[in-house]
């Protein structure tokens, strides 16, 4: 009887600036066998993130590069198909971080249960696993927003600064956002609570257009871009204001960018700022994800997703995020499940 096959996604070349198809390859291997206190997991969903993008240079960086000519790797939510494991049986839902492909050999101590009857099963790739417990941290360890003060969002309409600014309202704060559409400024504003928001492709005076969104300055500001678009933010920081640092997709693609100098920008400030990654936190996630929970229940916090459907539309979904094609958290949707409706 021949093998059962399983599709998988290699990364075969280093980007120097944008990714393109040329990078990935479709490669067919056999479906793996199980050793002992192993799964096999069915893929359903796979989560693609901006921060893939610096794992496929090799630099060094708080992870390991992506090896060449081997499988990508990712949030996947997924049905355990096969078990030799006590703790998980056939039709169990479970996330981890897996390959990009069909079928994902895993450890009991790699994957999770999740329970498909308390939430849709996507939100543990999103406003409930690892994007809202770092939009979490960002905001309450880092900005610490008090009541009344300003809070800056870029990126505002992607999963992590989506969630971060519905955060900072919690807390009280006066929440700008940034984004890349006039479809995104109106949803930040009229579906999350935004006090303001600015579409920076279409403003022709970022500086400007921040001054008027800000009259009173900034006190936190949890950046997503880095670029042109912070180096106005920070003209603006009061005195102690509070910078969390998460990401710099502006810069991803541009190997020599290069920008103002902040340092001066800080002192006179007296500012902090703190580059994180929700690692960092790994011992508090269970707090994270305990209010993250309580907010999504008491309807403090929502989300939206953009699903694309087809495994071989996952280099696609991923090369849309660096064009802004996606609000909210961008997933893949990969496989139905095999024992049960989720």
């Amino acid at each position: 009887m021949p093998a059962r096959m399983n599709r998988q996604i290699h990364l075969v070349k280093r980007p120097e600036t944008i990714p393109t198809e040329e990078h990935f390859k479709f490669v067919e291997v056999p479906v793996p066998s199980l050793g002992e206190n192993e799964v096999l997991i069915h893929n359903l969903y796979l989560s693609v993130d901006p921060y893939m993008r610096g794992r496929m240079s090799d630099q060094k960086s708080y992870v390991a590069p992506f090896n060449l000519n081997e499988k990508l790797v990712g949030g996947v939510v997924g049905e355990v198909v096969e078990s030799s494991s006590s703790r998980f049986s056939k039709g169990d839902i479970v996330t981890g971080m897996l390959g990009w492909e069909e079928y994902s050999k895993a450890t009991e101590k790699e994957i999770r249960k999740i329970d498909p009857n308390m939430a849709p099963v996507t939100t543990a790739l999103g406003i409930l696993g690892l994007t809202g417990l770092t939009a979490y941290f960002g905001i309450e360890d880092i900005c610490r927003p008090k009541e009344g003060e300003t809070v800056v969002v870029s990126g505002a309409a992607g999963a992590v600064g989506s969630t971060a600014g519905q955060i900072a309202k919690i807390f009280g704060a006066r929440v700008v956002g940034i984004a890349g559409s006039d479809d995104k400024v109106n949803y930040i504003q009229k579906e999350l609570g935004f006090d303001a928001a600015i579409n920076y492709k279409t403003t022709d005076d970022i500086q400007a257009a921040l001054e008027e969104a800000c009259p009173n300055g900034v006190d936190a500001y949890f950046d997503n871009v880095g670029g042109e678009i912070s180096d106005a933010v920070l003209n603006l920081l009061n005195k102690h204001a509070r910078i969390a640092q998460c990401g710099a997709i502006s810069s991803y693609n541009k190997p020599d960018d290069q920008g103002p100098r902040i340092q001066t920008k800080l002192i006179k400030s007296s500012a902090l700022i703190k580059g994180f990654v929700v690692s960092d936190y790994s011992d508090r996630f269970k707090e994270g994800a305990s209010n993250l929970g309580k907010w999504l229940s008491e309807g403090k916090l929502t989300y939206e997703e953009t699903i694309v459907e087809g495994f071989e539309n996952i280099p696609e979904a991923f090369l849309g995020l660096f064009k802004g094609t996606n609000r909210g958290k961008q997933l893949v949707k990969i496989g139905e499940p095999e024992y049960g409706e989720i």
